[in-house]
């Protein structure tokens, strides 16, 4: 039995969580701003990669928009199925692997929430739901996959919006968006309080010089990557 839990941090009404996806956060909340700011023509196709509990693919669907929402992990399909359902939007949600299952498809705008939290451990996971936060030593295993790929999703003007830290490094970021052929710049940023996650790894974060010895918020921006040509 799925263990339900109300959030509303990040999206413009409460979504369910079920335990192990990632219910919405500071990230989700600045991504879902930078998404109503974007102009959207009706019925506009929007896909949501890496969907989790489907907040910000709800958000373009209550704007009208074609949602399509992709996730590895079950869990997080059937959580954005169910929330989707619930709010009475249509959400196509697809299982694979970030745009594996729309390959070939083109959208107006892809939006993407990656894990991008700089691991220490490079084996196994100890805790299940940490796949949706874990991102490699560097904090760029998905982040650096989504930049070289995303033009393959977008049409001419298309626009990706992606939320991540700078403990994962904005430059490189922008450089793999920009040989890729979009224009890439950071449009929003915010200081937020260390979540649990951090605060377990700020001695390791301190020791690899990712955090300074006061530094206790975490710094997220928004990227904007337009396609244009």
């Amino acid at each position: 039995m799925l263990d339900l839990t109300t959030r509303n941090e990040g999206g413009d009404s409460p979504v369910l969580a079920p335990w192990r996806v990632y219910a919405p956060q500071h990230d989700t909340e600045l991504l879902t701003q930078a998404l109503h700011q974007e102009y959207l023509p009706a019925g506009a196709a929007v896909l949501d990669v890496g969907t989790g509990t489907g907040a910000l693919a709800l958000a373009a669907a209550r704007r009208g928009s074609r949602v399509t929402a992709v996730d590895i992990t079950y869990r997080a399909v059937l959580a954005t199925r169910l929330n989707a359902r619930l709010a009475r939007l249509p959400v196509e949600v697809l299982h694979g692997d970030l745009f594996g299952p729309v390959l070939g498809r083109r959208f107006d705008l892809v939006v993407s929430n990656p894990p991008y939290v700089p691991t220490p451990r490079a084996g196994p996971r100890h805790h299940r739901a940490a796949v949706a936060w874990d991102a490699g030593v560097d904090g760029r295993l998905l982040l650096d996959r989504i930049c070289r790929t995303a033009h393959t999703s977008l049409r001419p003007g298309g626009v990706l919006l992606l939320v991540q830290s700078i403990l994962c490094g904005i430059a490189p970021t922008l450089a793999i968006l920009e040989r890729s052929g979009l224009a890439a710049r950071v449009t929003a940023r915010r200081l937020v309080p260390f979540g649990p996650v951090l605060r377990s790894r700020e001695a390791w974060l301190r020791q690899r010089g990712l955090l300074d010895a006061d530094e206790e918020k975490e710094d997220l921006v928004i990227i904007r990557a337009e396609r244009t040509r």
